[in-house]
């Protein structure tokens, strides 16, 4: 979240900033809340003072043997005072807090302008989209020959789910295990198992809360009544590893990649990709996680963008990559960049990974700090994160890129070790 000292000081300059993003009708409402805080807590101050003088007084004047009844009352009046004005302060801290909660992230003075992802800017592309013999079919028409079935996940669930058959389900984890060993190996990610159910202070903490309620699937333990959340991304765990936790400077940048199921109700969107397994309420996803300094924030989101890059090198698909415009940042972001995949039986580039960096927005509202080398107080730290890359969509795309005229699917180079060697998904 952002420092309520910059809207305090700077409310003009950070309306301005979120013209573009939304949230800067609150900033008014906070300077107000703020103004009117400081105005009690300064009350409460100067009467807790007067009470310390008092009371010292008070016991001066009884060691004398002096009446100090009125004096007494006096303070009693005071102390009850003092307990409305300590009560005003914590209902203000609330309101703030709240609305602290509303506001997205400023965007680095670097983002171009734009409203939505049509004004996204590309920045560079790699490989040409491969010239096909034949009529290059959507993903879930060659899929379906092969192993993809969403009539009987349908059956079981409802839309937007998926079952994956035999070679189908083989490639979809042939794909994780390949990112995951890549980003370990070569990228110097730790590898991380966390949880899939995070409670909702974890979710508050790391953004989903209370803007993307909506979009989240959660469940109530019937012993404890209390909700537990299905993660929508794996960034929401790495984040929160740290949460509360003050990092030695040295030890960063901290690089974590996790592959889990993200679960999402996709509210809003009906009507919209439901053909196929581009947008799913459950699907697998390598998630990128970085923690740093602000310093190295930015290098750390060039790099982070390249390591994802390399997943599709290896898998030689065709992508480019975009510089998100203010209007398509996101709540959290400070600057971000998105992936996109060429998609053959689209005719079109479609998003792959989103890598972003919040800045110490992220750190400041999951409490995630560092200590500097040279000493002095722990400062925020900056969290990054990226997609490395959506599991489905990866798997989606080798489909669409690598068929052939006669139905089958050559298996990309890179993905043979993980399949036993073999070369081609024929119909099952």
């Amino acid at each position: 979240m952002l420092d309520v000292r910059l809207i305090r000081e700077q409310p003009e300059a950070v309306e301005r900033a979120l013209a573009g993003k939304g949230g800067a009708d609150h900033v008014k409402d906070i300077v107000a809340h703020d103004t009117a805080r400081r105005r009690v807590l300064r009350e409460a101050e100067d009467l807790k003072a007067l009470r310390n003088r008092t009371s010292e007084a008070i016991g001066q004047a009884r060691k004398r043997g002096e009446d100090a009844s009125v004096e007494m009352a006096r303070m009693r009046e005071v102390g009850e005072r003092i307990k409305t004005l300590d009560d005003e302060v914590k209902a203000l801290d609330a309101r703030i807090e709240a609305l602290l909660l509303q506001i997205p992230n400023l965007p680095h003075p670097s983002v171009p302008a734009g409203r939505g992802e049509d004004d996204n800017v590309e920045v560079r592309h790699w490989s040409e989209p491969r010239a096909f013999g034949f009529q290059p079919k959507p993903h879930e028409d060659v899929g379906a020959a092969l192993g993809l079935d969403l009539e009987r996940a349908a059956k079981m669930a409802k839309a937007r789910f998926a079952v994956l058959w035999g070679g189908m389900a083989r490639l979809e984890r042939a794909v994780a295990q390949f990112m995951l060993d890549l980003h370990t190996r070569e990228h110097g990610y730790t590898e991380v198992w966390v949880p899939h159910l995070v409670n909702g202070e974890t979710m508050l903490k790391t953004g989903q809360l209370p803007k993307f309620e909506e979009q989240l699937f959660k469940t109530v333990e019937a012993d404890e009544g209390r909700a537990l959340y299905l993660i929508p991304t794996a960034e929401v765990a790495l984040t929160a590893l740290h949460s509360g936790e003050v990092l030695p400077e040295a030890t960063l940048p901290r690089r974590y990649t996790a592959c889990t199921p993200c679960y999402r109700r996709e509210a809003g969107t009906y009507g919209k990709d439901m053909k196929g397994i581009y947008r799913q309420h459950q699907f697998d996803k390598v998630e990128l996680v970085k923690l740093a300094t602000p310093a190295q924030a930015s290098d750390e989101l060039e790099s982070m963008v390249r390591n994802a890059e390399t997943v599709l090198q290896r898998l030689e698909l065709p992508y480019r990559v975009v510089e998100r415009c203010v209007g398509d940042l996101g709540f959290s972001a400070a600057k971000g960049y998105d992936i996109e995949v060429w998609l053959p039986g689209q005719g079109r580039y479609r998003e792959i990974s989103s890598c972003s960096n919040y800045d110490t927005f992220g750190g400041r509202r999951a409490e995630i700090r560092y200590r500097p080398e040279g000493g002095g107080r722990p400062e925020y730290c900056a969290t990054l994160n990226g997609s490395g890359l959506a599991v489905g969509r990866t798997v989606m795309a080798v489909l669409e890129n690598y068929q052939e005229a006669d139905g089958t699917v050559t298996i990309p180079a890179a993905l043979r070790p993980n399949m036993d060697g073999l070369s081609r998904l024929a119909r099952r």
